[in-house]
């Protein structure tokens, strides 16, 4: 689910807005089934921005080429290197043209068919974040720019599972939606610049049908919730990117947008090695 930038737009006519709990069969089976009917308008949408080969971090653009939060990209060529919630692999084709040795992974059967529409030879998994299919010390790096973490109930699980994928100091870096959005509404005009939640309210946010089933469903941690996951996971944290909003960037993308992004963060990076005990 490569930059899954978290749910744009409003529930459709069958689907009601709430929040409630939701375990982790639940918000996996949503978030396959989501993904797998909104992939084919998401390329569409957000294609051009994220390019066939780009490796952008989250809606303000911040690109890895010049982050370096993997490493120099220099340093990249060799390494074996796991793309969770790849979606159409764009950041894999990045990693490839560096050297690297990337696999992308998604839930989203759909996602997965636009990375063999956009081709390449980057190897595609359809597999859970949760349950890698993968050998113990598979990868010296981990990555995964919007994918997955977000829509987890038990994000600590899949940092075991990377933690065990990865090589002894092996490097893993995610991005999502910084925690702060969550005690602002959804909107990326003024309206969206007054608190209207707690920010420590952890209760998922979820849309389900007219039965009660869920078909789309984010999770809530606050910064301190995505440190402790980290730790708990076998990591240890190396530094927590808040990227400010570039003035060459004028797109609103969901509730992303310059208006907001100049004022509040809409994106936290966290970039963690493992500790091998």
């Amino acid at each position: 689910m490569n930059q899954d930038y978290g749910q744009e737009d409003g529930p459709g006519e069958e689907a009601e807005a709430t929040r409630r709990d939701a375990g982790e069969t639940e918000s996996s089976r949503a978030s396959r089934g989501w993904w797998d009917r909104n992939a084919d308008e998401y390329q569409t949408e957000h294609g051009a921005f994220l390019g066939d080969d780009r490796f952008v971090w989250g809606p303000e653009g911040l690109d890895e080429a010049d982050a370096g939060l993997l490493g120099p990209a220099g340093s990249l060529k060799g390494l074996d290197v796991l793309e969770i919630g790849a979606g159409a692999a764009q950041c894999s084709r990045w990693l490839a043209a560096q050297g690297a040795r990337p696999v992308a992974l998604d839930l989203s059967h759909r996602q997965l068919q636009h990375a063999l529409r956009i081709g390449g030879d980057v190897p595609l998994v359809e597999a859970d974040a949760g349950a890698l299919p993968f050998r113990d010390g598979s990868f010296d790096l981990a990555c995964s720019a919007y994918g997955a973490v977000p829509f987890v109930a038990d994000p600590v699980r899949v940092f075991r599972e990377v933690h065990r994928v990865l090589r002894p100091g092996g490097r893993w870096v995610f991005s999502v939606t910084h925690p702060i959005r969550w005690a602002f509404p959804d909107e990326p005009g003024p309206e969206g610049l007054s608190v209207a939640a707690s920010y420590f309210d952890r209760t998922p946010y979820v849309e389900q049908d007219e039965q009660g089933r869920a078909v789309y469903v984010e999770h809530h941690r606050t910064i301190g919730d995505r440190v402790r996951d980290v730790v708990a996971g076998g990591f240890r944290l190396l530094d927590l990117v808040e990227p400010e909003w570039p003035e060459w960037n004028s797109q609103e993308w969901g509730g992303w947008s310059p208006l907001r992004g100049n004022l509040i963060p809409g994106t936290a990076i966290f970039v963690c090695e493992r500790v091998d005990r």
